[in-house]
């Protein structure tokens, strides 16, 4: 399984997790006994993440600022975002990088940044948008380059996720 994969794996797992923990602390009824939907709650299959590989002793990683080697021109910060965390590993092959950031944007403004910025270097746009409930794109090019970009929206703000394998010289 890909980096990319294994970030939406985890990502979903998660986001499933909190959302059966949210359901279960919200269908207790006030008498204190469970109800129907609470017993159904408890008798699902609950989803965990399995622990990621772990990292490259090559790989750089940073909270808050774009690390250090980061290939800003393959995947270059949106105009008006903020970095949240960033992570690049050069030595692997395909070469990974991540960036995590949020901006005052709606979802699709975030989108289109990244689709023109990533047509515009070769990839193309895979069919779909969605996974689940959260806004994803996917973009290859040629046999083996992938990119996940995905964005989610509370108050005005987008915080999106970029992650890509690439071959060590388009990671420049």
């Amino acid at each position: 399984m890909t980096a990319i994969g294994n970030l939406k794996s985890a990502g979903l797992a998660a986001l499933a997790a909190v959302a059966a923990l949210s359901l279960a602390a919200c269908s207790q009824p006030a008498s204190g006994q469970p109800s129907e939907s609470a017993s159904v709650a408890a008798s699902q299959p609950v989803l965990t993440a399995s622990p990621s590989p772990s990292p490259s002793p090559n790989t750089s990683a940073t909270v808050g600022a774009v690390v250090a080697g980061f290939p800003q021109q393959l995947l270059p910060l949106m105009p008006g975002a903020t970095v949240v965390s960033s992570s690049f590993d050069k030595a692997s092959a395909p070469a990974t990088a991540a960036l995590v950031g949020t901006v005052k944007a709606v979802p699709a403004s975030v989108i289109d940044f990244y689709t023109k910025t990533l047509e515009g270097q070769g990839f193309k746009a895979v069919p779909g948008d969605s996974v689940g409930g959260v806004v994803s794109k996917d973009f290859v090019r040629g046999d083996n380059e992938t990119v996940n970009l995905s964005v989610v929206e509370a108050a005005g703000v987008s915080t999106f996720t970029i992650g890509a394998n690439v071959a060590a010289e388009s990671a420049k």
